[in-house]
């Protein structure tokens, strides 16, 4: 069953039918105010001598109170709800993406260059020299984004046909920041062979594979096989995604608070995909002493456990085998990392913490521990929230990762890689920038994107991924 969507804030254009005699538009606003609507605009369409209608545009900053409204507006003696318009709906209909041709057909002779006779000679060129299909078609600069909607944030288990709009967002966070095309593509089956068959089947069109939303432990597997299996780089962001945007927040944060990361005694909640990505990102960037917390406490190497990543995970952390539950092992911590339920940090664990602590609570929507209960007892905070400062956001990695691997023809992606584009996204902050609100860029920082992409690009080449000659400071093909 999937799980209840969670609130989120939306915009809604009520218009109503007002009887003048028995209802005050002042007797409307206040029924709008009680469910926690903010009236923004009022436009009055057609005005009679007895009764009036207008459009109430209405922001909601929690959406799932929006029937209510406009059930409590239609108890109003002498009001009528003609229509109800949600601007967040209204965004996606008929899909928020489209296809576009690059070159117009206006005659016989550009008809006869885009298609045949002419495009003959493209494909034979491209079946002699198949390479030629990065240059020569949309390979070039197009990822596909592949989804089950097995594991769609915050709703679970919803099906292809439910992750679409997610991944459509996806395609176009790709598009703005990065110039990189997007697709796509929900597959109708959870099977693990069955997704990498279809995903090996349709790689010919794409210069890169972006894995979303594919529930854990099989999200290990797809990947896997994926990146093993295919010659251009495959990638699951909620694991490598959000890996490497922490660990961009974790350098900042440690630097402003004075502390070296190897010397930090790190507490992980969630060993889940994205929980097992960011360990392994950490103990490649210098981290020693990691102790990762899920359901039966903290993780201690010598136990068997349910599968395989978790008993990789204990044999690669807690060096002094600490044993409990999170309450126990968060004593003496620098740093929090949460990736997991929401509420699981209390305020009395926080205090156990070393000084000048660092909480990253980055479960969605709801954080492990707010910022409100957290303030006054630990000095760098951050979550997966965007109205919180420091939000830990994938979109600071995805876009410019790939336009950097698309741009280098990458075989594949490697941890230096990696490492690089959390380098680069931490020092788009400058020094005198850095502070505790601060230790992570905007997702609109446009200098993002492009450091991210050189700095990806400068590992392909030193790590002997990239298939392309180096055209930096040379005309490009």
């Amino acid at each position: 069953m999937a799980q209840k969507s969670p609130a989120g804030a939306t915009t809604l254009v009520l218009r109503l039918e007002i009887d003048k005699e028995q209802t005050s538009f002042g007797q409307i606003a206040t029924a709008i105010g009680d469910r926690g609507g903010d009236i923004v605009a009022v436009d009055v369409t057609r005005a009679g001598k007895q009764t009036t209608t207008r459009d109430i545009t209405v922001n909601m900053s929690d959406s799932s109170k929006s029937d209510e409204l406009v059930a409590s507006l239609g108890e109003l003696p002498g009001v009528r709800v003609i229509n109800v318009s949600d601007q967040t709906f209204l965004v996606h209909l008929g899909g928020k993406i489209e296809m576009t041709a690059k070159t117009p057909i206006k005659t016989r002779d550009d008809l006869s260059k885009v298609y045949t006779p002419g495009v003959a000679r493209i494909c034979m060129a491209i079946h002699d020299k198949p390479s030629r299909a990065h240059t020569l078609t949309i390979k070039r600069n197009t990822v596909a984004v592949v989804s089950d909607g097995t594991a769609v944030l915050g709703l679970g288990n919803i099906g292809p046909l439910g992750a679409m709009p997610v991944m459509e967002g996806k395609a176009m966070l790709f598009k703005q920041f990065a110039g990189v095309d997007a697709f796509p593509i929900c597959l109708d089956t959870q099977d693990t062979e069955e997704i990498i068959r279809t995903v090996k089947a349709i790689a010919p069109a794409f210069g890169g594979i972006n894995l979303e939303d594919i529930s854990s432990p099989r999200c290990f597997e797809i990947e896997r096989r994926l990146s093993e299996e295919l010659d251009i780089p495959v990638f699951h962001d909620d694991q490598h995604g959000t890996a490497v945007v922490l660990l961009a927040g974790i350098l900042n944060a440690v630097k402003l608070v004075g502390k070296k990361l190897e010397d930090c005694k790190i507490v992980l909640t969630g060993i889940g995909a994205a929980g097992i990505a960011c360990t392994k990102m950490l103990l490649a960037a210098g981290a020693t002493n990691i102790v990762g917390v899920d359901r039966e406490g903290a993780l201690v190497a010598g136990r068997e456990y349910a599968h395989d990543a978790w008993n990789w995970y204990a044999a690669n952390t807690n060096p002094n085998r600490e044993e409990g539950m999170l309450s126990d092992v968060i004593e003496g911590a620098d740093i929090f990392i949460g990736v997991s339920a929401p509420g699981i940090l209390k305020v009395e664990d926080v205090k156990k913490m070393a000084k000048d602590s660092i909480v990253f609570a980055m479960a969605n929507p709801t954080p492990e521990i707010t910022p409100e209960e957290a303030e006054g007892y630990v000095r760098v905070m951050a979550t997966g929230r965007s109205d919180y400062p420091n939000q830990i956001n994938n979109v600071l990695c995805f876009p410019g990762l790939f336009r950097g691997l698309l741009d280098c023809r990458a075989s594949g992606i490697n941890e230096e890689m990696k490492l690089a584009a959390a380098r680069a996204i931490a020092s788009v902050v400058s020094e005198d920038e850095l502070n505790e609100m601060y230790i992570i860029p905007s997702v609109f920082n446009t200098v993002v994107a492009e450091k991210v992409r050189d700095a990806v690009i400068d590992a392909a080449y030193a790590t002997g991924l990239a298939r392309r000659r180096d055209f930096r400071d040379k005309p490009q093909s």
